[in-house]
């Protein structure tokens, strides 16, 4: 299986590295028979869903053959399991984490296991955070006490850990570097949130060959940050694409 979890929203011209290697791995599942059906996830908050698939959408067409099944996520609509059923590849992209985790979370066993049937998966930001086993969902405040800033909540106060979608052992926080929610998630494994998190730059993604690997590859241009508890304290290495 093929696990992406980038750590922003897409970029087809600066990080195109994830487009390739997720379209690299679908075709691998689907042969090149027919075109590949990919189902593309999205939510706005501002009911614009349609307009946001060209993002997503246009760099795969570019790489290959597909059938987009969209996943319009829409405010209190969350998605029916079965639209993953029979899918070659499963994109989630980015915005709110707390609308997609909603959207996504009575689907959580049926992306599962099309995972582990060796269907790839492409998280962008929001996409990434919510794909873990244990999700870090926003929040700027560990136990009352500012830990990135409040423009990186995502609408929550105290930092939320939520059962995810099964996809990795470890908790994700995206915009690491640029955003400075690297600390968010030092935080979250300092106060004994989550034993381990990994911290991702933009136009950089972790890649997972499987949910319960310990290891993964680091893609693209800058740092990924994995925390890991350790008794009463912390301890950070700072990986980059080899």
């Amino acid at each position: 299986m093929s696990i992406f979890l980038a750590g922003a929203g897409p970029d087809h011209l600066a990080f195109p590295e994830v487009f390739d290697r997720f379209a690299q791995a679908v075709r691998r599942r689907s042969g090149d028979e027919a075109p590949a059906r990919v189902a593309v996830v999205v939510h706005d908050r501002n009911g614009n869903l349609e307009s946001l698939l060209p993002a997503y959408v246009d760099p795969l067409l570019a790489r290959m053959p597909v059938e987009v099944v969209p996943v319009l996520l829409g405010t209190g609509s969350p998605a029916n399991p079965s639209v993953f059923d029979g899918v070659d590849g499963l994109v989630v992209g980015g915005g709110l984490t707390p609308a997609y985790w909603e959207g996504l979370t009575a689907s959580a066993a049926t992306i599962s296991r099309a995972v582990a049937g060796r269907v790839p998966y492409l998280g962008f930001s929001a996409g990434a955070m919510i794909a873990p086993r244990r999700a870090l969902v926003g929040g700027y405040r560990s136990r009352g006490i500012e830990v990135c800033g409040e423009e990186c909540s995502e609408g929550l106060a105290e930092l939320e850990i939520r059962d995810g979608l099964g996809l990795a052992p470890f908790a994700v926080d995206v915009h690491a570097a640029q955003a400075g929610t690297l600390s968010r998630a030092l935080g979250a494994v300092a106060a004994g949130l989550v034993e381990r998190a990994v911290a991702v730059d933009e136009n950089t993604a972790v890649v997972l060959s499987a949910a319960d690997g310990d290891s993964f590859e680091v893609l693209g241009h800058g740092n990924c940050w994995d925390i890991r508890r350790s008794g009463s304290a912390c301890s950070v290495s700072v990986l980059q694409a080899g």
